[in-house]
């Protein structure tokens, strides 16, 4: 086994280079670790988001007055487009401010079943204000 102070010329400059490389290699390491640990990434073989879906919340809304809603208040009712929204609006100018929800079942295309999707969610205010007015 050779000493360090024997070495060929051709033996130092290889280990200079070994040496060079290696305090490259040590400086690339510790730049890509400062880096890397500011940046808050997270590398993942999954494709797609890495966060979770968080679904959006309606915003909250209180009950649709089926006497006064326009096309699209109306349409804001589950199981209501704007074919059978516009069918509402047309039962009412024709036949007058409905004096309860249920008189929307006259309305061609709704229901038990659509009324029961929504029922929760209308009133007919200004028909039960009608209503009680004529009463009194």
């Amino acid at each position: 086994m050779k000493v360090l102070g024997k070495l060929t010329k051709t033996e130092w400059l290889l280990l200079a280079l070994a040496a060079a490389f290696l305090l490259a290699l040590a400086l690339l390491y510790c730049e890509a670790a400062d880096t890397a640990a500011g940046v808050g990434y997270t590398i993942t073989t999954q494709r797609g988001s890495a966060l979770p879906a968080v679904p959006e919340l309606p915003a909250p809304r209180g009950p649709v007055d089926i006497n006064t809603a326009d096309l699209d208040g109306l349409q804001t009712l589950d199981g209501i487009g704007p074919a059978l929204a516009g069918r509402i609006i047309e039962y009412r100018e024709a036949h007058g401010p409905f004096q309860s929800v249920e008189g929307l079942l006259e309305v061609k295309g709704i229901g038990e079943a659509t009324l029961e999707q929504f029922r929760e969610d209308v009133t007919a205010g200004d028909g039960q204000a009608m209503e009680e007015d004529t009463a009194a």
